[in-house]
């Protein structure tokens, strides 16, 4: 039950960093920026959502 439990939390904590991730691998400029609201308001719904939708934005450079 306990191994149960771990594999749920791990796959639940890599699901919640999941903008984190996508804007690492993207070698985002704003890659800190994303995390600090992905840690922050992650947990609202729309916090998460809002990072997500920031990871995947194309970047425009002038």
């Amino acid at each position: 039950m306990r191994l149960l439990f771990a594999i749920l939390i791990t796959v639940l904590s890599l699901f919640y960093f999941l903008p984190f991730a996508i804007a690492f691998h993207r070698k985002r400029a704003n890659t800190g920026a994303i995390f600090a609201l992905n840690l922050f308001l992650g947990w609202s719904l729309i916090g998460w959502v809002v990072a997500l939708v920031w990871a995947l934005k194309d970047e425009k450079v002038i």
